[in-house]
């Protein structure tokens, strides 16, 4: 990874991408600290305290929430958005056929729609927040122009993330909307890392329950790792080919179904059922304690239960098996047609419940590290699989422009 890294930088294109990457990273921290005027800190931050969904999304804002910046909504609109544009170009035709056949053009008209959805979903959550906030008094002005002006604020700082993550990804490494939740969650790791020193010098720490969190972490990371890079190859024979007076002899290939898909904005197949089956936990932890075995219990089913739901809109078994008749291809010992769709459904089904059950495992990780006793790094599994997932993801573009590049030198010679 270092050497990728190194060889990267003595590349002028790939250079100027990270430094422009770097440069969004500084612009994203400059607006953590731009404040909504008229707030009582010390009421918001008794508020945050009080709420474990805040505190979770004040760690994937990078702390924008608990300055109470105008990003503080952070990208989640935009996510969601994303995420319901995406079940929609399965249940209405017209979408699915522009998203199919509609080339760039048909692209382009989704993410409109998906930037207006981003506004609505914005400004309803920015409404309910501001509203909450007065009400809780976090606001000196109770005023409705100052909710409104509230409401305006919070809904161009989402917008102005989403403009920043669209530049990230035209103009540098990786997915822009991607890394800015990567940088929010890393911007967290040095305050949580000198509080748990801070208690460790104050003798509150429990040693035991530090190592063992630091065991789990470890753990978590290295199967994440496994998780991402590991893929299902199902082996694909072409056809022999007879053009003019030559005979093409057939070639071997495959299909990998990965067992997590990469991080993009489809935001990374399992990750995205995680992301929705938490927004809904937290929902359910009014009724049920976060370290209630029946809250962990429905907190996992959510993400199993997702996890198949997104598993089966992303990956269409029916195209892929069309696509590989019209090409002349197909799977060794499996008939074109039905027969090769159940065979690639049979395979999917497994590899998604492997999947699945490995993400409702990340879910209730968090809760392992509350009982043994180390409450002050509030780094959970979601945080991990988000990081290591955005970093693989950019090394792997990285790698790919740095072999395009030899490529291209290959043929100018």
């Amino acid at each position: 990874m270092l050497n990728t890294l190194r060889n990267a930088l003595t590349v002028p294109d790939i250079r100027k991408r990270v430094l422009f990457v770097f440069f969004a990273f500084a612009v994203f921290v400059f607006m953590i600290h731009v404040q909504l005027p008229n707030v009582n800190q010390a009421a918001w931050n008794s508020l945050i305290q009080s709420g474990a969904f805040y505190q979770f999304l004040g760690f994937l804002s990078g702390g924008a929430l608990q300055h109470l910046s105008i990003i503080a909504m952070g990208i989640t609109p935009y996510i969601n958005a994303s995420i319901i544009m995406q079940l929609m170009t399965v249940v209405i035709p017209q979408l699915e056929e522009m998203a199919k056949k509609g080339g760039e053009e048909g692209r382009k008209t989704i993410s409109r729609y998906t930037r207006y959805l981003t506004i609505v979903l914005a400004t309803i959550q920015a409404t309910s927040m501001s509203i909450a906030m007065s009400r809780g008094g976090v606001f000196y002005d109770h005023s409705l122009q100052f909710i409104v002006y509230a409401v305006i604020a919070f809904v161009s700082g989402t917008m102005f993330l989403m403009w920043l993550g669209e530049q990230i990804t035209d103009k540098g490494i990786g997915n822009g909307v991607s890394l800015i939740i990567f940088v929010g969650i890393v911007l967290r790791f040095p305050t949580q890392v000198s509080q748990t020193f801070s208690l460790a010098n104050k003798g509150n720490v429990n040693w035991l329950g530090l190592f063992l969190w630091v065991a789990i972490a470890l753990v978590t990371i290295v199967s994440i790792v496994f998780m991402y890079q590991g893929q299902r190859r199902i082996p694909v024979q072409q056809a022999r080919r007879v053009v003019g007076r030559k005979l093409y002899a057939g070639r071997s290939s495959y299909i990998p179904l990965r067992l997590l898909p990469q991080q993009a904005l489809s935001w990374f197949g399992g990750q995205n059922a995680h992301g929705l089956a938490g927004t809904v936990s937290f929902y359910v932890q009014t009724y049920f304690g976060p370290q209630s075995f029946l809250y962990n219990l429905v907190y996992f089913l959510l993400v199993v239960i997702f996890t198949f739901f997104y598993s089966a809109i992303v990956v269409n078994t029916r195209d892929i098996a069309d696509n590989l008749k019209k090409s002349g291809s197909f799977i060794p010992g499996i008939r074109p047609g039905q027969p090769t769709v159940d065979y690639i459904n049979k395979i999917l089904a497994r590899i998604t419940t492997a999947a699945a059950i490995y993400l409702g495992l990340l879910a209730v990780i968090p809760s392992l590290q509350r009982d043994v006793g180390l409450t002050s790094l509030y780094i959970g599994s979601t945080s991990l699989l988000i990081v290591v997932g955005v970093a693989l993801d950019s090394i792997t573009q990285i790698e790919a422009r740095l072999a395009m590049r030899d490529y291209r030198g290959f043929i100018n010679r």
